[in-house]
């Protein structure tokens, strides 16, 4: 149950400055920014350990002109960056919000290093689609999980209390709909309440809520669900109740490779530095290097609604950066034979479509030109024995639509006007990708986590401070 309820009358076990729903990396950044900002924080997660959407990606953060991209050499601007996220998503988003997160991001990433030892450097050896420059950020094992662990022991080091097993089902509102506390149960069914200066919703979207999907992401309704089980929408659901301005609902972020039958996110750098990808007849079926998020439904459209993407060992050395790479490895995910009619044999797949479609991208590869769905391959290694085949579909990772937010991530009406103490950080705000899959640009969801969660906490803390009088 998701309920906004009048405060009148209401009394509260405990107080914080700063109430921060979700320990995913929007959550534990923004009540890393609030204490750091002088507030005393509580954070209300409903899992037993912190993880959120965080822990089952990739854990990659896009930013501009740091010292890391410096130091590797790379040139880029926050400008050029918001040029990016804007070009990719057709001018859909707020040029206020995406020009305010591009010249922002880099310095949370520095802060992070300096203040608590994150080791981020930059992956240097592929582009990401869309973006012109290389400006993905991670830590050493390139996975989520390792950017969340780190971030729930700098929140430990700071004894930022993380109220765990605790799900928030209630927001106490008084009559000018300034929040001024919540209620959560305990696996027991004990109900704790907590009263706030100010509420930071960073609890994620709605993707594992499937009536709101069907509702808002039609297309998706029957895909595979590849975020965190708990983004069951509280945030849309609290704000519909407070007559919060929700938009872009309709934008998500897919992935056309998740491994099946095993589960496991498969980098895009396997299509980037020249692999594509076949479907059961043996043949491409679409412009790859677009983009991964809208890949998942055009994967989904494939017979069964699978794919296979057709690679070589040079690709899986750069892929292996990766964990969730290595643990396809270890499982079987990955297939390798010495040539491609083997590799078919393996697969199921017609070896003569195989080859065909094979010597037509390599043939692309020498070429002068674009193939006829798109895709320029010029430039690209050709693919060489030891060749690599995985199966994949297609899956929805999250939902980009939110509660309308200020450049201070301050939750907005449809009027415009903002509601008091409320913030919202991560999925529970509107991203950055507009209204369609192929808006959303690598990155985009954790670029949002880490720094409106930076923008939140600190707001949050300020306004906290502030004399009432």
């Amino acid at each position: 149950m998701n309920a906004v309820l009048p405060a009148s009358g209401r009394s509260f076990e405990a107080q914080a400055d700063v109430l921060i729903i979700g320990a995913g990396a929007a959550g534990l950044v923004a009540a890393l920014a609030a204490s750091e900002a002088g507030a005393e924080v509580v954070v209300l997660e409903r899992d037993a350990v912190p993880s959120g959407s965080t822990a089952l990606s990739a854990g990659l953060i896009p930013a501009a002109d740091t010292r890391f991209q410096r130091a590797a050499g790379i040139a880029d601007s926050a400008e050029l960056f918001a040029a990016d996220i804007m070009a990719k998503a057709e001018n859909e988003p707020d040029a206020a919000i995406v020009a305010r997160l591009a010249a922002h991001v880099g310095g949370v990433l520095e802060w992070l290093a300096d203040r608590h030892g994150l080791p981020f450097d930059v992956v240097t050896n592929f582009s990401y689609p869309g973006h012109s420059a290389r400006r993905m950020h991670g830590l050493p094992k390139r996975t989520g999980s390792e950017l969340v662990d780190r971030l729930r022991e700098a929140a430990e080091a700071r004894d930022i209390p993380i109220l765990t097993h605790c799900r928030v089902t209630t927001l106490f509102a008084d009559e000018a709909s300034c929040i001024v506390g919540v209620a959560g149960t305990r696996p027991d069914g004990r109900e704790e309440t907590i009263g706030c200066k100010a509420l930071v919703l960073a609890c994620n979207g709605y993707g594992g809520h499937r009536d709101l999907v069907a509702t808002y992401i039609p297309e998706m309704a029957d895909a595979l669900w590849f975020g965190h089980s708990g983004n069951e929408g509280d945030a849309v659901l609290w704000g519909e109740a407070l007559g919060a301005d929700l938009v872009d609902m309709s934008g998500h972020q897919g992935h056309g490779s998740v491994a099946q039958p095993h589960g496991i996110l498969i980098t895009w750098a396997t299509i980037m530095e020249g692999g594509f990808q076949v479907n059961a007849r043996g043949k491409r079926f679409s412009d790859e290097s677009h983009g991964y998020s809208e890949q998942a439904a055009t994967v989904l459209a494939q017979p069964d609604g699978k794919a296979w993407t057709i690679f070589d060992g040079r690709i899986a050395g750069i892929a292996r950066q990766f964990e969730d790479f290595r643990n396809a490895e270890a499982q079987g995910a990955i297939l390798q034979a010495q040539d491609l009619s083997e590799l078919a044999a393996m697969l199921g797949l017609p070896p003569d479509a195989l080859a065909a479609t094979a010597a037509e991208v390599e043939a692309l590869k020498q070429g002068d030109g674009a193939d006829r769905f798109g895709r320029d391959f010029r430039g690209a290694a050709p693919l060489v024995a030891p060749f690599c085949a995985v199966a994949v579909t297609g899956a929805l990772f999250h939902t980009q639509g939110g509660l309308r937010i200020n450049p201070e991530a301050r939750v907005l009406r449809p009027d415009g006007s903002a509601f008091a103490n409320l913030f919202a950080c991560g999925g529970a705000a509107v991203g950055v990708s507009g209204r369609r899959a192929s808006g959303y640009l690598s990155g985009n969801g954790l670029l949002t986590a880490i720094t409106l969660g930076d923008i939140a906490g600190r707001a949050a803390a300020r306004l906290s401070s502030a004399d009432p009088a």
